[in-house]
């Protein structure tokens, strides 16, 4: 027996099996986060920058983001931590001599090379395309493998011999729990450094406060002392000139 067509049905087209989980594309994925800034959308160009929480951005789009947060921006939820330029350092990046996104064609246009990373660890020569793990430093803004912080242990940059802690090394498009991590960091940090300022801005309205009353006290001897004064010496002076000069 068949269906109207004449053609007799196979059992897998009866039979409904589960259905196939869509799988995401990771290798399109991992392009986005480290060719793409995460506010603009744009191909990442100099100079890059990257917030407290590993996240790529062109600076330029950053500093668009801080004149204009309108709440119309679906992207600007991304960079919502955001307050100021400070927030974000700006990255001391390797170029990979293998990158030809800066090379033309015979017919003279250039082309994004998606292929091959753009960036690779100044240390150990690793390709910066999500592959490999890497961090940067807030404290100078070099940017290396975390393979390399991990073998080449040391208390300063790899690349440039600035001082570091631990608080300073940023994992870049990290996982779920690596932005947990760096989330608790900044909000310590920035609760830390409100809290030092406070005393400082008590200790200046202190100040402040004591020297207005100086500086009015100072007013008032300028204006009504000397007027004082002048009255009772001439007085003095006309009452002395009579009583040596009886006559006059």
């Amino acid at each position: 027996m068949g269906c109207d067509g004449g053609t007799i049905p196979k059992r897998h087209e009866l039979v409904k099996g589960p259905k196939k989980v869509e799988k995401v594309d990771k290798d399109a994925e991992l392009v986005a986060q480290w060719n793409y800034c995460t506010l603009s959308q744009e191909i990442l160009r100099r100079p890059i920058v990257a917030c407290e929480l590993g996240r790529l951005y062109n600076k330029d789009a950053v500093i668009e983001f801080l004149l204009d947060k309108s709440a119309e921006k679906a992207l600007g939820k991304a960079a919502s931590h955001i307050k100021s330029i400070k927030n974000v350092t700006e990255l001391k990046l390797s170029d990979n001599p293998a990158w030809e996104g800066d090379k033309g064609n015979t017919k003279g246009d250039k082309h994004d090379d998606l292929q091959r990373a753009r960036f690779i660890c100044p240390v150990v020569g690793l390709e910066m395309n999500g592959r490999h793990r890497f961090c940067f430093l807030r404290c100078c803004g070099c940017v290396f493998s975390e393979r390399a912080l991990k073998e080449i242990k040391a208390e300063v940059c790899h690349t440039c011999g600035a001082a570091f802690q631990e608080d300073d090394v940023i994992v870049l498009n990290g996982t779920k729990e690596d932005v947990d991590v760096l989330k608790t960091r900044m909000e310590e940090r920035r609760l830390r450094a409100k809290l030092e300022k406070k005393p400082q801005d008590h200790q200046k309205l202190r100040q402040g406060n004591l020297k207005k009353p100086a500086l009015i006290l100072e007013r008032r001897k300028t204006t009504w002392l000397p007027k004082a004064q002048v009255g009772p010496v001439v007085a003095v002076g006309s009452c002395l000139e009579k009583a040596g000069n009886p006559g006059g």
